[in-house]
């Protein structure tokens, strides 16, 4: 897949195209429908598969204040699109400016202008433009004047309910993990990088690599079993999401992300990793001295050997 990163210095695709736009935070189910539908017409008629997609999340510059966290972060999108074969992906930077651009103008310098758009695949409820006041109506206008054909697929639904980034975000953040899984179509995740620790899990005996998730919404404090994945291996673990109420207070600062991986030993530090949520374990607790903790962590370890990973029956992306 081509990963193109603004649009300036893009030249005219040398064929026409098949395209779909949006923001895919979570590439739920919803998502990678339109996208295969985009790709399997593109297979048949010969041209090029296209999604394009937003960065920053248009919400984070129209409603600064409402700090929603992305479900995923660009890094995570670019990687679960790159494996529904897509041929290019373009990362269109959103602004204020940007967000003012007529839907004709756009259609008619960008999507046929730039990518000679043949065929549009949209969700019932995308807009865009000015305003986010064009749908599928208005481009079912527009393709009059620039020949070309639009095709809205309906919401898919899992478990009784439509799927949405926003609901899917409201299931993990309070540790719905089973619900948002259902709408995600894998299990939740977080890719992160690994960074430098405190050195209090090694001290107990329980190194883990420490990650920065890059803003993706994340479930709520507690310890949860889970599988990492490492290059091709997937490997069992145990994560903690909290503040090590142990050791220190929790007044104004965030949560650490940590995981201990079963039998692994190595150097992950600057490496992104993608961890899968498998369950939950426990809620983060204070305990009244080291040693409590680390019989608690011991046992927390046994517990997470022993659930069973329903991975056969939910496939990883």
């Amino acid at each position: 897949m081509r990963v193109i990163k603004g649009l300036r210095h893009l030249k005219q695709l040398p064929g026409g195209s098949v395209v779909t736009i949006g923001v895919f935070d979570g590439l739920h189910i919803g998502h990678r429908e339109i996208i295969r539908k985009v790709v399997t017409a593109a297979r048949k008629t010969k041209l090029t598969s296209v999604v394009i997609t937003f960065d920053p999340h248009p919400m984070k510059v129209l409603k600064p204040r409402l700090k929603v966290p992305s479900l995923i972060s660009l890094k995570h999108r670019i990687k679960l699109i790159e494996t529904l074969g897509v041929d290019i992906l373009a990362v269109v930077k959103f602004t204020r400016s940007f967000s003012k651009i007529s839907s004709e103008k756009f259609v008619k310098n960008i999507l046929v202008g730039k990518f000679r758009m043949k065929q549009i695949y949209l969700g019932e409820n995308f807009y865009f433009g000015n305003g986010a006041k064009a749908g599928a109506g208005i481009l079912r206008k527009l393709s009059r004047n620039y020949g070309f054909r639009v095709t809205t697929v309906r919401p898919v639904r899992a478990g009784g309910h439509i799927a949405s980034s926003s609901l899917i975000r409201e299931f993990i953040l309070q540790g719905k993990l089973h619900e948002a899984a259902g709408l995600l179509g894998r299990p939740v995740s977080v890719l992160g990088t690994v960074v430098k620790g405190s050195g209090i899990a090694r001290g107990l005996g329980c190194p883990t690599a420490n990650i920065n998730p890059h803003h993706e919404a994340i479930p709520p404090r507690g310890v949860y079993a889970v599988m990492t994945r490492l290059g091709k291996r997937e490997l069992r673990g145990v994560l903690n999401i909290g503040f090590r109420p142990t050791f220190y207070s929790s007044r104004d600062e965030e949560p650490t992300v940590e995981v201990h991986i079963f039998g692994f030993k190595g150097n992950l530090y600057n490496k992104d990793i993608e961890v899968y949520f498998v369950k939950k374990i426990r809620d983060e607790v204070k305990f009244k001295s080291k040693a409590a903790l680390i019989e608690r962590i011991k046992k927390d370890m046994e517990t997470a050997r022993r659930i069973k990973v329903l991975y056969k029956t939910m496939r990883i992306c």
